[in-house]
Protein backbone atom coordinates (compact mmCIF):
# COMPACT_ATOMS: atom_id res chain seq x y z
CA UNK A 1 0.00 0.00 0.00
CA UNK A 2 1.29 3.44 -0.67
CA UNK A 3 0.79 7.01 1.49
CA UNK A 4 0.30 8.98 -1.46
CA UNK A 5 0.06 12.53 -1.38
CA UNK A 6 -3.72 13.31 -1.61
CA UNK A 7 -5.31 14.37 -4.74
CA UNK A 8 -7.75 16.90 -5.44
CA UNK A 9 -11.28 16.00 -6.01
CA UNK A 10 -12.30 14.40 -9.38
CA UNK A 11 -12.81 17.99 -11.60
CA UNK A 12 -15.63 18.08 -13.64
CA UNK A 13 -14.42 19.69 -16.55
CA UNK A 14 -12.09 17.02 -17.70
CA UNK A 15 -13.49 15.17 -20.40
CA UNK A 16 -15.07 18.88 -21.91
CA UNK A 17 -10.99 19.43 -21.80
CA UNK A 18 -10.24 16.39 -23.48
CA UNK A 19 -12.54 16.44 -25.99
CA UNK A 20 -11.34 20.12 -26.82
CA UNK A 21 -7.67 19.26 -27.10
CA UNK A 22 -9.05 16.36 -29.50
CA UNK A 23 -10.98 18.87 -31.46
CA UNK A 24 -7.46 21.57 -31.74
CA UNK A 25 -5.41 18.40 -32.61
CA UNK A 26 -8.42 17.82 -35.36
CA UNK A 27 -8.30 21.14 -36.56
CA UNK A 28 -4.45 21.17 -36.06
CA UNK A 29 -4.10 18.01 -38.47
CA UNK A 30 -6.40 19.38 -40.96
CA UNK A 31 -4.40 21.97 -41.74
CA UNK A 32 -1.36 20.68 -42.16
CA UNK A 33 -2.76 17.47 -43.94
CA UNK A 34 -3.91 20.26 -46.44
CA UNK A 35 -1.03 21.94 -46.96
CA UNK A 36 0.36 18.78 -47.46
CA UNK A 37 -1.42 17.75 -50.08
CA UNK A 38 -1.52 21.20 -51.67
CA UNK A 39 2.60 21.01 -52.20
CA UNK A 40 2.13 17.85 -53.17
CA UNK A 41 -0.08 18.76 -56.76
CA UNK A 42 0.64 22.31 -56.90
CA UNK A 43 4.08 22.60 -55.51
CA UNK A 44 3.22 25.63 -53.48
CA UNK A 45 4.80 25.30 -49.81
CA UNK A 46 7.61 22.51 -50.77
CA UNK A 47 9.41 24.90 -48.24
CA UNK A 48 7.56 24.01 -45.50
CA UNK A 49 5.53 20.92 -46.26
CA UNK A 50 8.52 18.71 -47.61
CA UNK A 51 8.39 17.01 -50.83
CA UNK A 52 6.43 14.04 -50.90
CA UNK A 53 5.77 11.89 -54.24
CA UNK A 54 2.81 8.71 -54.18
CA UNK A 55 5.09 5.87 -55.40
CA UNK A 56 5.04 2.54 -54.55
CA UNK A 57 8.41 3.31 -52.36
CA UNK A 58 7.02 6.29 -51.00
CA UNK A 59 4.07 4.13 -49.51
CA UNK A 60 6.08 0.81 -48.36
CA UNK A 61 8.38 3.31 -46.66
CA UNK A 62 5.24 4.85 -44.94
CA UNK A 63 3.99 1.71 -44.19
CA UNK A 64 6.98 0.02 -42.75
CA UNK A 65 6.96 3.14 -40.72
CA UNK A 66 3.52 3.42 -39.52
CA UNK A 67 3.35 0.07 -38.88
CA UNK A 68 6.85 -1.03 -37.00
CA UNK A 69 7.01 2.58 -35.19
CA UNK A 70 3.44 2.96 -33.62
CA UNK A 71 1.73 -0.45 -33.99
CA UNK A 72 4.60 -3.34 -33.40
CA UNK A 73 6.64 -1.46 -31.34
CA UNK A 74 3.93 0.01 -29.43
CA UNK A 75 2.51 -3.45 -28.89
CA UNK A 76 6.14 -4.69 -27.10
CA UNK A 77 5.76 -1.98 -24.74
CA UNK A 78 1.72 -2.41 -24.51
CA UNK A 79 2.74 -6.16 -23.45
CA UNK A 80 5.74 -4.89 -21.28
CA UNK A 81 4.01 -2.13 -19.25
CA UNK A 82 1.11 -4.98 -18.81
CA UNK A 83 3.42 -7.32 -17.30
CA UNK A 84 5.12 -4.62 -14.96
CA UNK A 85 1.27 -3.62 -14.10
CA UNK A 86 0.32 -7.15 -12.92
CA UNK A 87 3.36 -8.30 -10.78
CA UNK A 88 5.60 -5.72 -9.95
CA UNK A 89 2.32 -2.87 -9.13
CA UNK A 90 0.26 -6.06 -8.08
CA UNK A 91 -2.63 -4.64 -9.99
CA UNK A 92 -5.80 -6.67 -10.95
CA UNK A 93 -7.18 -7.32 -14.20
CA UNK A 94 -10.04 -5.14 -14.02
CA UNK A 95 -8.27 -2.36 -13.09
CA UNK A 96 -5.59 -2.98 -15.99
CA UNK A 97 -8.16 -2.69 -18.35
CA UNK A 98 -9.69 0.44 -17.09
CA UNK A 99 -5.59 1.27 -17.20
CA UNK A 100 -5.78 1.03 -21.15
CA UNK A 101 -9.09 2.22 -21.74
CA UNK A 102 -9.77 5.83 -23.08
CA UNK A 103 -10.65 6.78 -19.24
CA UNK A 104 -13.43 8.87 -20.98
CA UNK A 105 -16.49 6.62 -21.49
CA UNK A 106 -16.78 5.65 -17.68
CA UNK A 107 -15.41 7.70 -14.50
CA UNK A 108 -11.92 6.73 -13.61
CA UNK A 109 -11.37 7.20 -10.08
CA UNK A 110 -7.32 7.97 -10.00
CA UNK A 111 -7.80 8.53 -6.08
CA UNK A 112 -8.76 5.02 -5.63
CA UNK A 113 -5.98 3.65 -7.66
CA UNK A 114 -3.19 5.54 -5.51
CA UNK A 115 -5.33 3.66 -2.56
CA UNK A 116 -4.99 0.11 -3.24
CA UNK A 117 -1.46 0.39 -5.11
CA UNK A 118 1.98 1.71 -4.37
CA UNK A 119 1.95 5.46 -6.40
CA UNK A 120 5.77 5.02 -6.53
CA UNK A 121 5.19 1.54 -8.06
CA UNK A 122 2.68 2.87 -10.79
CA UNK A 123 5.09 6.09 -11.28
CA UNK A 124 8.32 3.11 -12.56
CA UNK A 125 5.47 1.48 -14.79
CA UNK A 126 4.56 4.44 -16.66
CA UNK A 127 7.66 5.55 -17.12
CA UNK A 128 9.45 2.44 -18.18
CA UNK A 129 6.39 1.88 -20.90
CA UNK A 130 6.51 5.31 -21.86
CA UNK A 131 10.56 5.44 -22.11
CA UNK A 132 11.24 2.34 -22.79
CA UNK A 133 9.37 2.81 -26.26
CA UNK A 134 10.49 6.06 -26.76
CA UNK A 135 14.39 6.08 -25.99
CA UNK A 136 15.22 2.68 -27.61
CA UNK A 137 14.37 4.09 -31.08
CA UNK A 138 15.22 8.02 -30.18
CA UNK A 139 18.52 6.68 -29.84
CA UNK A 140 18.65 4.22 -32.44
CA UNK A 141 17.84 7.23 -34.57
CA UNK A 142 20.41 9.69 -32.94
CA UNK A 143 23.43 7.57 -33.62
CA UNK A 144 22.43 7.48 -37.04
CA UNK A 145 22.04 10.85 -37.94
CA UNK A 146 24.84 11.48 -35.49
CA UNK A 147 27.17 9.48 -37.99
CA UNK A 148 25.66 10.60 -41.07
CA UNK A 149 25.69 14.28 -40.21
CA UNK A 150 29.24 13.65 -38.80
CA UNK A 151 30.01 12.61 -42.24
CA UNK A 152 28.68 14.19 -45.19
CA UNK A 153 27.45 17.99 -43.05
CA UNK A 154 24.41 17.36 -43.56
CA UNK A 155 22.35 21.08 -43.59
CA UNK A 156 19.05 19.12 -41.97
CA UNK A 157 20.67 18.95 -38.87
CA UNK A 158 18.25 21.28 -37.13
CA UNK A 159 15.69 19.29 -37.92
CA UNK A 160 16.31 16.20 -38.24
CA UNK A 161 14.49 14.74 -35.50
CA UNK A 162 11.46 16.45 -36.35
CA UNK A 163 9.05 15.37 -39.40
CA UNK A 164 10.61 15.86 -42.40
CA UNK A 165 7.44 15.89 -44.46
CA UNK A 166 4.18 17.28 -43.00
CA UNK A 167 2.30 14.29 -44.76
CA UNK A 168 3.60 11.83 -43.34
CA UNK A 169 3.35 13.43 -39.94
CA UNK A 170 -0.53 14.47 -40.34
CA UNK A 171 -1.09 10.84 -41.51
CA UNK A 172 0.39 9.21 -37.99
CA UNK A 173 -1.66 11.54 -36.25
CA UNK A 174 -4.59 10.84 -38.02
CA UNK A 175 -4.15 7.44 -36.60
CA UNK A 176 -4.29 8.13 -33.08
CA UNK A 177 -7.56 10.52 -33.93
CA UNK A 178 -9.01 7.74 -35.09
CA UNK A 179 -9.01 5.59 -32.00
CA UNK A 180 -8.64 8.68 -29.83
CA UNK A 181 -11.99 7.57 -27.80
CA UNK A 182 -11.82 3.70 -28.47
CA UNK A 183 -11.60 1.18 -25.87
CA UNK A 184 -10.76 -1.69 -28.07
CA UNK A 185 -7.43 -3.94 -27.69
CA UNK A 186 -5.95 -1.62 -30.54
CA UNK A 187 -6.78 1.38 -29.20
CA UNK A 188 -4.97 0.03 -25.59
CA UNK A 189 -2.01 -0.86 -27.59
CA UNK A 190 -1.31 2.21 -29.86
CA UNK A 191 -1.67 4.47 -26.74
CA UNK A 192 -1.12 1.99 -23.75
CA UNK A 193 2.66 2.14 -23.12
CA UNK A 194 2.89 5.88 -23.97
CA UNK A 195 0.30 7.21 -21.39
CA UNK A 196 0.50 7.79 -18.30
CA UNK A 197 -1.68 6.35 -15.44
CA UNK A 198 -1.23 9.09 -13.39
CA UNK A 199 -2.45 11.43 -16.01
CA UNK A 200 -5.66 9.97 -15.31
CA UNK A 201 -9.09 10.78 -17.44
CA UNK A 202 -6.76 12.95 -19.52
CA UNK A 203 -4.23 10.78 -20.57
CA UNK A 204 -5.14 10.83 -24.42
CA UNK A 205 -5.36 13.99 -24.15
CA UNK A 206 -1.67 14.65 -23.14
CA UNK A 207 -0.48 12.04 -25.83
CA UNK A 208 -2.43 14.08 -28.34
CA UNK A 209 -0.69 17.56 -27.55
CA UNK A 210 2.49 15.73 -27.78
CA UNK A 211 2.02 14.77 -30.89
CA UNK A 212 0.38 17.78 -32.54
CA UNK A 213 3.32 19.82 -31.63
CA UNK A 214 5.27 17.44 -32.74
CA UNK A 215 3.74 17.72 -36.17
CA UNK A 216 4.11 21.70 -36.17
CA UNK A 217 7.89 21.38 -35.13
CA UNK A 218 8.70 21.81 -38.65
CA UNK A 219 7.43 25.34 -39.07
CA UNK A 220 9.98 26.29 -36.05
CA UNK A 221 13.00 24.79 -37.03
CA UNK A 222 13.06 25.27 -40.62
CA UNK A 223 13.97 28.80 -40.49
CA UNK A 224 16.02 28.31 -36.94
CA UNK A 225 18.44 25.47 -39.08
CA UNK A 226 18.42 27.91 -42.33
CA UNK A 227 20.35 30.86 -40.12
CA UNK A 228 22.19 28.45 -37.83
CA UNK A 229 23.58 27.26 -41.17
CA UNK A 230 24.93 30.81 -42.24
CA UNK A 231 26.62 30.92 -38.50
CA UNK A 232 28.58 27.68 -37.86
CA UNK A 233 31.03 25.75 -40.01
CA UNK A 234 29.63 22.24 -41.63
CA UNK A 235 32.16 20.36 -38.96
CA UNK A 236 30.24 22.11 -36.23
CA UNK A 237 26.87 20.94 -37.69
CA UNK A 238 27.04 17.44 -35.62
CA UNK A 239 27.86 19.15 -32.37
CA UNK A 240 24.43 21.50 -32.87
CA UNK A 241 22.49 18.72 -33.89
CA UNK A 242 23.98 17.03 -30.35
CA UNK A 243 23.28 19.90 -28.20
CA UNK A 244 19.89 20.53 -29.89
CA UNK A 245 18.37 16.99 -29.86
CA UNK A 246 20.91 14.98 -27.76
CA UNK A 247 20.58 17.20 -24.73
CA UNK A 248 16.71 17.44 -25.03
CA UNK A 249 16.84 13.34 -25.27
CA UNK A 250 19.04 12.83 -22.14
CA UNK A 251 17.74 16.01 -20.12
CA UNK A 252 14.02 14.81 -20.72
CA UNK A 253 14.21 10.73 -20.59
CA UNK A 254 17.05 11.04 -16.99
CA UNK A 255 15.09 14.00 -15.64
CA UNK A 256 11.33 11.12 -15.59
CA UNK A 257 13.71 8.24 -15.11
CA UNK A 258 15.24 10.12 -11.67
CA UNK A 259 11.57 11.30 -10.71
CA UNK A 260 10.30 8.27 -11.25
CA UNK A 261 13.07 6.03 -8.90
CA UNK A 262 13.53 8.23 -5.79
CA UNK A 263 12.40 11.79 -6.53
CA UNK A 264 9.93 12.98 -3.93
CA UNK A 265 7.34 14.30 -6.08
CA UNK A 266 6.57 17.47 -4.62
CA UNK A 267 7.04 20.19 -7.28
CA UNK A 268 3.63 21.21 -8.67
CA UNK A 269 3.56 22.26 -12.41
CA UNK A 270 1.01 23.09 -14.67
CA UNK A 271 -0.23 20.81 -17.53
CA UNK A 272 -2.42 18.04 -19.01
CA UNK A 273 -3.49 15.39 -16.44
CA UNK A 274 -5.14 14.85 -13.16
CA UNK A 275 -1.63 14.65 -10.70
CA UNK A 276 1.01 17.12 -12.14
CA UNK A 277 4.30 17.08 -9.80
CA UNK A 278 8.02 16.67 -10.49
CA UNK A 279 10.81 16.44 -8.15
CA UNK A 280 14.08 17.89 -7.16
CA UNK A 281 15.72 14.42 -7.40
CA UNK A 282 14.37 14.12 -10.98
CA UNK A 283 15.38 17.70 -12.00
CA UNK A 284 19.18 16.95 -10.82
CA UNK A 285 19.46 13.84 -12.60
CA UNK A 286 18.40 15.37 -15.78
CA UNK A 287 20.61 18.28 -15.22
CA UNK A 288 23.73 15.89 -14.33
CA UNK A 289 23.75 13.68 -17.56
CA UNK A 290 22.49 16.60 -19.69
CA UNK A 291 25.98 18.52 -18.61
CA UNK A 292 27.96 15.51 -18.51
CA UNK A 293 26.47 14.54 -22.75
CA UNK A 294 27.24 17.98 -24.09
CA UNK A 295 30.29 19.16 -22.12
CA UNK A 296 31.67 15.77 -23.88
CA UNK A 297 30.02 16.23 -27.13
CA UNK A 298 32.01 19.31 -27.26
CA UNK A 299 35.29 17.72 -26.14
CA UNK A 300 34.95 14.63 -28.06
CA UNK A 301 34.82 17.01 -31.49
CA UNK A 302 37.94 19.34 -30.00
CA UNK A 303 35.97 22.34 -30.27
CA UNK A 304 37.03 25.50 -28.66
CA UNK A 305 36.57 26.54 -24.71
CA UNK A 306 33.77 28.85 -25.93
CA UNK A 307 31.93 25.86 -26.71
CA UNK A 308 31.74 24.49 -23.86
CA UNK A 309 30.09 27.33 -21.81
CA UNK A 310 27.17 26.81 -24.94
CA UNK A 311 27.02 23.56 -23.57
CA UNK A 312 26.67 24.26 -19.95
CA UNK A 313 24.22 27.02 -21.52
CA UNK A 314 21.67 24.11 -23.07
CA UNK A 315 21.98 22.07 -20.47
CA UNK A 316 20.80 24.41 -17.63
CA UNK A 317 18.20 25.78 -19.97
CA UNK A 318 16.83 22.20 -21.11
CA UNK A 319 16.66 21.68 -17.31
CA UNK A 320 15.17 24.71 -16.29
CA UNK A 321 12.43 24.30 -19.53
CA UNK A 322 11.67 20.92 -18.54
CA UNK A 323 10.76 21.07 -15.35
CA UNK A 324 9.13 24.66 -15.36
CA UNK A 325 7.25 23.95 -18.99
CA UNK A 326 3.41 22.98 -18.76
CA UNK A 327 3.41 19.07 -19.12
CA UNK A 328 2.82 17.85 -22.63
CA UNK A 329 4.73 20.97 -23.99
CA UNK A 330 8.32 20.73 -22.90
CA UNK A 331 9.48 18.64 -25.61
CA UNK A 332 8.76 21.05 -28.00
CA UNK A 333 10.29 24.16 -25.78
CA UNK A 334 13.15 21.98 -24.72
CA UNK A 335 14.36 21.84 -28.03
CA UNK A 336 13.13 25.38 -29.49
CA UNK A 337 15.00 26.63 -26.52
CA UNK A 338 18.62 24.75 -27.37
CA UNK A 339 18.17 25.44 -30.61
CA UNK A 340 17.26 29.60 -29.79
CA UNK A 341 20.42 29.63 -27.85
CA UNK A 342 23.16 27.48 -30.08
CA UNK A 343 21.72 30.76 -32.85
CA UNK A 344 22.09 32.99 -29.95
CA UNK A 345 25.81 32.30 -29.50
CA UNK A 346 26.47 31.86 -33.43
CA UNK A 347 25.05 35.53 -33.97
CA UNK A 348 26.82 36.83 -30.79
CA UNK A 349 29.72 35.04 -29.75
CA UNK A 350 31.39 33.40 -32.86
Amino acid sequence: MSTAIPLPAAAPDRRPLADRIFRIALVVNLALTALGLVAIFTGYGVGLAGKFEFTVATAWRLAFAIGFFNIFWALVWYGIKNLLLRYFVGMNRDDRRKVFSSRMSEPFNLQDLLARYSERRIRIADMIGRRGRFITLAAAMFFYFYADIAANHSTTFATAFSQQIVLDAAIVCWLFLAFYYSNGFFAATLFGGQTRIMDGSLARANFMLILTLWGLFKFTFVPIGAQLQELYAPEQFVVLFSLIWGTYLVVDTLAEVGGSLYGAQKIPVRGIGDVNRKSVGGTVTGLLGGLAFSVGIVLLNDLPATFIALAITVSIASSALELLSPRGTDDYTMATGNALICWAFGAWVL
